[in-house]
């Protein structure tokens, strides 16, 4: 029967952080814990004046390899591994003068900080710990002996421990497990890193760790939960700050998500107002509050209950119009404190906060029995700007017309396939999304914006793929659009650029797709 309390006398401590370093030297000098340490760490614990047996005088053996080998022994190890309930292994130690730890404190070198801040080749490898985590695991594998501390947040848990008179058997097993959790995550960023540098894809890992549970997923019926990424540097809806309002569910994410990207398309001030996954309205302006209107002004009924995203700090001016109509999300990369005030007057109204938000590199999409994953679809970027666009039908666009298309082409990208965004001075005013047919998506853009009982001069429109047939593109034709921009490739390209022609309207190919079926 494994031992239950284990009191706390002798500790090994190797941390790259030191946080909080000469508070924990200190509760284990009070307590009497006789500290072994090593390289850099004893030396900061002899500054705090705290009493240390430094690893190589414990040993026998001195720190060399420029620090590569300095635990790697059999007295660290074994006096690790040896299992206290066990008599042939008490006595094995003992006839070789080895005494049992009884908790191991060990944090790893920082590699994933190394690889987000450009390190060299050669630098990351450094960086990769391989004492740490021997010591780590040889300590979690025998928590029935050895209580294992591997991140600073657990020193309140390790000093109440220490008044209690130990830690139990369910608390180090606990303590395992999180030490098991830390070395898988700092593996797999690691292998991640490595196959990424040697353009060998055929192994991706990931870890994650439970945010929150969520009061349930897209429906009452379905639990959920949120998690974010632990081996990325990606800052996103994951890591966002609810200022004001309900805690999120699992669409508010979801949507949040979908609203931020769509307004980090663009450079200018925009906003983004998203509904079930997909936008009922997309801006820029001169400033937010411009561009919100004008992006609510696209579906108002839908923008009724939305989710809406901005791409600046959010100002007292955008607030105001935001509380005119229900809307469930705000999300911004800030808020002024007035602006704060006024949302705030809205009890239900979640404001969100996302700093330093990033576009992921990739996509991943769980399918029955495996994960799919992809680049991001970026828009703009790897010959898809407009200078790179054909013109094949009509006079070439200049001026407000070429600002329109590039605007409909940037925000079409974030409606679902198939997708048609008509656009007029830098916002949507008419969207047709997620139809099985390019034809219906057309005839709803076009219902949707209005178009078809009143022709708007000078808009244009963006198609997510090329039309099949004529038919889609003539739709648009006659409900006004002067302007077309699509990625162009199929059979029927001619047939296409024919009926512009005639039609007598602009028509640009990218030569690039922007499908969205997630």
């Amino acid at each position: 029967m494994p031992l239950d309390l284990i009191p706390i006398k002798r500790a090994l401590i190797s941390v790259y952080d030191k946080t909080n370093l000469d508070i924990l030297g200190k509760n284990l000098q009070a307590h009497g814990v006789e500290i072994f340490s090593t390289g850099s760490t004893a030396t900061s614990l002899r500054d705090f004046g705290i009493k240390v047996t430094a690893i190589e005088e414990y040993t026998g053996f001195p720190e060399i390899l420029g620090g590569r080998v300095k635990t790697l022994h059999p007295k660290v190890h074994a006096a690790l591994l040896a299992d206290k309930n066990n008599p042939e292994h008490m006595k094995t130690i003992a006839d070789l003068g080895i005494a049992p730890f009884d908790l191991v404190i060990i944090n790893l070198y920082p590699f994933s900080k190394t690889v987000t801040n450009g390190g060299k080749f050669e630098e990351c490898i450094e960086q990769i710990d391989i004492g740490g985590p021997a010591m780590l695991r040889s300590s979690a594998k025998n928590h029935s002996s050895v209580a294992v501390i591997s991140n600073p947040n657990q020193y309140k848990f390790l000093f109440a421990s220490l008044v209690a008179g130990g830690f139990t058997l369910d608390q180090r097993k606990t303590l395992a497990l999180e030490t098991f959790r830390a070395t898988a995550t700092y593996d797999s960023a690691i292998a991640n890193w490595l196959g990424s540098e040697l353009s060998d894809n055929k192994w991706f890992g990931m870890t994650f760790t439970a945010l929150e549970e969520l009061r349930y997923g897209e429906n009452p019926h379905q639990s959920a939960q949120v998690l974010v990424s632990s081996n990325s540097s990606n800052k996103g809806i994951a890591n966002a700050q609810v200022l004001h309002g309900k805690a999120m569910s699992f669409n508010n994410y979801t949507d949040g998500d979908a609203a931020l990207r769509a307004a980090y398309d663009h450079k200018e001030p925009c906003v983004a107002i998203i509904k079930h996954a997909n936008p009922c309205g997309i801006a820029i302006g001169n400033d937010l509050v411009n561009a919100y209107l004008k992006a609510r002004a696209c579906d108002p009924v839908s923008a009724f209950g939305g989710v809406v995203a901005a791409n600046r700090e959010v100002d007292e001016k955008m607030a105001e119009k935001v509380i005119e109509i229900f809307t469930e999300v705000i999300v911004a990369p800030d808020f002024t404190n007035t602006a704060l005030e006024i949302l705030s007057k809205k009890k239900d109204l979640r404001i969100v906060k996302v700093t330093d938000y990033q576009i992921p590199k990739n996509e991943l999409r769980q399918i029955s029995g495996g994960l799919l994953i992809q680049e991001t679809d970026l828009v703009n970027a790897d010959g898809d700007e407009s200078n790179n666009w054909k013109l094949v039908a009509g006079q070439s666009a200049s001026g407000q017309l070429m600002k329109d298309l590039e605007f409909a082409w940037k925000a079409v990208r974030a409606v679902k396939s198939n997708a048609i965004l008509i656009a007029k001075d830098g916002a949507s005013i008419g969207v047709g999304m997620g139809q099985v047919n390019r034809v219906d998506s057309a005839k709803l853009a076009v219902a949707r914006g209005g178009l078809k009982e009143n022709k708007i001069s000078d808009c244009v429109a963006a198609s997510d793929a090329f039309f099949p047939f004529a038919d889609g593109l003539e739709i648009l034709i006659d409900a006004g659009v002067r302007a077309v921009v699509q990625p162009g490739g199929s059979i029927r390209d001619e047939e296409v650029i024919a009926a512009a022609n005639k039609a007598g309207i602009t028509m640009y190919f990218t030569g690039v797709r922007h499908f969205s079926h997630a």
